[in-house]
């Protein structure tokens, strides 16, 4: 009977375990100017480390296409297993911080952990959700978000407590969000899982020109936003400094600007079911990609209004990624949805690395102008959204209306 109630609101269940799950994902950057203060780190270790878990989600993503493990097997039992294990991981970072190598070992280990939470939450929405996927998937993004988010929470609520204790919090958090899924199962509207599946067939979705367009959107939109999540905490610090305020702020205001992503996603969840996924994902890369290439050119302007505008850029920069996730789904194999969308998010999450360590690498030399090194995701994202136009305006629209 418990079964049963929660599967009346099977995608609550989803989202607040994807939110409970990916809380693993920053859960290094929520303490990183603890760890600058004890342990000596540096903003490029704090990349590194960063790197190391989008490494191991690419390396996760592509195992689970290669096998097709996404398709052989029921995606609650991976998603559960995958918190578990990364619950596990992340919090045996706390025993081996001081030790580099071993450190970005375990981060990366984490990343692998969380190509079984992520792709397979998309997964279990499907299969939950058949109707309205853009909306749904806007309310999965806005959790990922969110989880994105929650180490900054954690942090400024642990203030003055060892920065061990955030860490050990995402670990919990992800353990209740495996448990959460385990007991939801899977959702009746997808296909039986089929036989073993190649590599070839989670690429099969790419020989179709709107697909590849819809991936192209979706690879600018990645280059930007990872990178961007890794910069906030260093640019709400600058304006801290600017304004003479207290350091602790930069835990809250982080969280707060990553956090309003989730806002981004739900309203753009509920625009795209009259103006469809396209024209969401469109301005939304439009909205960010103006602010990052105003932002430097206001370095000068007073730190609340920087703070405002980064607040702003937190809003937009994440509300396309649900809508790039309908369209793909609307134009994948269906049979094939699982390896698809793993494969798309390998290559994604491919290019935040460049972007990563660009930015991390530089923002010493360079400060708020390493945002620049940004722009070409939003204006290469826009030209291919641009080709799809021109390849079918009318019948993806109408693909991703009836998806979101």
């Amino acid at each position: 009977m418990r079964i049963s109630l929660w599967q009346r609101h099977p995608l609550a269940v989803i989202v607040l375990a994807q939110l409970f799950g990916t809380s693993l994902w920053f859960s290094v950057n929520g303490v990183g100017l603890s760890l600058s203060r004890d342990l000596g780190f540096t903003e490029v270790d704090l990349g590194r480390l960063t790197l190391a878990v989008q490494a191991g989600f690419i390396c996760g993503t592509l195992f689970i296409a290669t096998t097709g493990l996404a398709d052989r097997f029921r995606a609650s039992r991976i998603f559960a297993a995958s918190c578990l294990a990364g619950a596990l991981v992340n919090a045996g970072f706390v025993l081996v911080a001081s030790q580099f190598p071993l450190a970005v070992l375990l981060r990366f280990a984490t990343g692998l952990c969380l190509a079984g939470i992520y792709p397979l939450g998309m997964k279990l929405v499907i299969g939950w959700t058949p109707k309205h996927t853009g909306a749904a998937l806007a309310w999965l993004v806005g959790m990922l978000t969110l989880g994105t988010a929650m180490p900054h929470l954690l942090r400024g609520g642990t203030l003055g407590m060892p920065w061990e204790w955030p860490l050990l919090g995402a670990s919990l958090l992800a353990l209740v969000g495996g448990a959460m899924v385990r007991v939801l199962g899977d959702g009746p509207h997808l296909p039986p899982s089929s036989g073993k599946a190649r590599l070839t067939e989670g690429l099969a979705a790419l020989g179709e020109k709107r697909f590849r367009g819809v991936a192209g959107g979706y690879f600018g939109h990645c280059w930007e936003l990872y990178a961007f999540w890794m910069l906030t905490p260093f640019l709400v610090y600058r304006e801290i400094e600017r304004l003479a305020g207290s350091t602790d702020l930069v835990a809250w205001l982080s969280f707060g600007i990553i956090a309003l992503g989730l806002a981004g996603c739900v309203g753009g969840g509920l625009v795209s079911r009259s103006l469809g996924s396209l024209w969401v994902a469109r301005w939304s890369l439009t909205a960010s990609g103006a602010i990052c290439l105003a932002y430097p050119l206001l370095a000068w302007a007073p730190p609340g209004l920087l703070l405002i505008l980064l607040a702003l850029w937190g809003l937009t920069v994440i509300a396309d990624s649900p809508q790039f996730s309908a369209l793909a789904a609307a134009t994948a194999p269906r049979e094939r949805i699982g390896s698809t969308l793993a494969v798309m998010n390998a290559v994604g999450f491919a290019l935040t690395i460049p972007a990563i360590f660009l930015t991390t690498s530089l923002w010493a030399l360079q400060g708020t102008w390493v945002l620049w090194w940004l722009l070409p995701g939003p204006i290469l994202g826009l030209w291919a959204l641009r080709g799809l136009l021109d390849q079918g305006r009318e019948s993806i629209s109408e693909a991703a209306k009836r998806q979101g």
